[in-house]
């Protein structure tokens, strides 16, 4: 029988979901200039995991000073960052809802004008003066990522996902394009896969048994082409290390670009891949229940909701009590926006960065 929205979910460690919708990491520009936690980010995540998701996940966090990739990134990277991160997680339990941290380098998209470190990256790239890695900072960067887990642990937070989508440093690893590294970091798809799962190795290795780890991915771009997302999706869910898969798709329903794939959806490149213990979850463009709803019915575990969050911090208790519900029409006023828990930052990166979102 397939599930509902309102089903709880297990997980291989730590706590179980309560239902079937975790909130998905993003990228609200509220944390203060030091990447210590602010009022309202805190205040933003608390009204999601108050409005039911059974899984409430920070932005990107990254590991490192150098890894800052946006104004208001959250950190992770010092024990500075630790009372903050601390409130957090003990808000968010309170509230009967999984904790997470997504854990994040930028990559060559780094900003060295916020950290006031040079932009480094798997290779160089000439565009935006980045300079490739060395094999020992390659191996500091996997280290950090690690520690960056722990500090999240040390928090109280229920587990950490690794941000290996979007173009960012993992990401920047997995491509077949660019990354030619003639060490063991580069060139062959286990040498790019490596720094991914040394990650994990570490975490698994070091973390308390019941720490749970996700990892995100993003098929199609980023010089990743569908079949070694398809293989690298495999390998992370058959590792026995990772409890939960997060493919960012995009758009589920869409078609995937490549002509071989012709006939078939994006979601159901995944869906028909073994598991082991770990479950599946995408995300992309779901913003009503029947949506959400469908990709259960595809055979995916689970759903994460984006905008559909931003414009309602109860989504998930909304979508359960009613199957015909659909997000708020778009564009929304500011207003809507700040009675959904939004600071006046988050505010403002919507109105620029998400075309037709805000209203003026």
């Amino acid at each position: 029988m397939t599930a509902t929205l309102a089903s709880p979910l297990s997980l291989a460690r730590g706590p179980a979901l309560a239902n079937r919708m975790m909130l998905a990491p993003l990228t609200n520009m509220q944390s203060n200039a030091d990447g210590t936690l602010s009022d309202d980010e805190f205040h933003w995540l608390d009204m999601r995991a108050k409005g039911g998701f059974a899984l409430t996940m920070t932005c990107a966090a990254h590991v490192q000073r150098s890894g800052q990739g946006f104004p208001g990134q959250l950190g992770i990277w010092s024990d500075d960052h630790l009372p903050g991160l601390t409130r957090l997680a003990d808000a968010i339990r309170a509230r009967g809802s999984i904790s997470s941290v997504q854990i994040q380098h930028s990559g060559f998209r780094a900003m060295p004008e916020l950290s006031g470190e040079p932009r480094v990256a798997p290779f160089d790239e000439p565009e935006s003066g980045a300079r490739a890695l060395t094999t020992a900072e390659v191996e500091q960067l996997i280290e950090d990522f690690i520690l960056a887990g722990l500090r999240a642990e040390r928090a109280g937070f229920d587990g950490v996902e690794l941000h290996g989508a979007h173009g960012y440093m993992l990401c920047e690893f997995l491509d077949a394009e660019r990354n030619l590294r003639d060490d063991r970091y580069g060139g062959s798809f286990e040498n790019r896969c490596r720094v991914l799962f040394e990650i994990i190795d570490g975490l698994r290795a070091r973390a308390k048994p019941d720490f749970q780890i996700g990892v995100r991915l993003s098929p199609e771009r980023f010089g990743f082409p569908l079949a070694e997302a398809r293989a690298l999706a495999e390998r992370v869910m058959t590792c026995g290390k990772v409890d939960y898969l997060d493919m960012s798709l995009w758009d589920v329903f869409k078609a995937p670009n490549e002509e071989a794939y012709a006939g078939t959806r994006l979601i159901d490149q995944f869906v028909d891949l073994p598991r082991g213990d770990c479950r599946l979850g995408v995300a992309g463009k779901l913003m009503d229940s029947a949506s959400a709803q469908a990709c259960l019915d595809a055979g995916v575990d689970f759903v994460l909701i984006g905008r559909g969050a931003i414009l309602h911090h109860d989504f998930p208790k909304r979508a359960i009590a009613d199957p015909g519900f659909e997000s708020i029409a778009r564009p929304v006023t500011r207003a809507h926006l700040q009675g959904e828990g939004l600071g006046p930052a988050f505010i403002d990166y919507m109105a620029t960065a998400w075309q037709g979102f805000v209203e003026g």
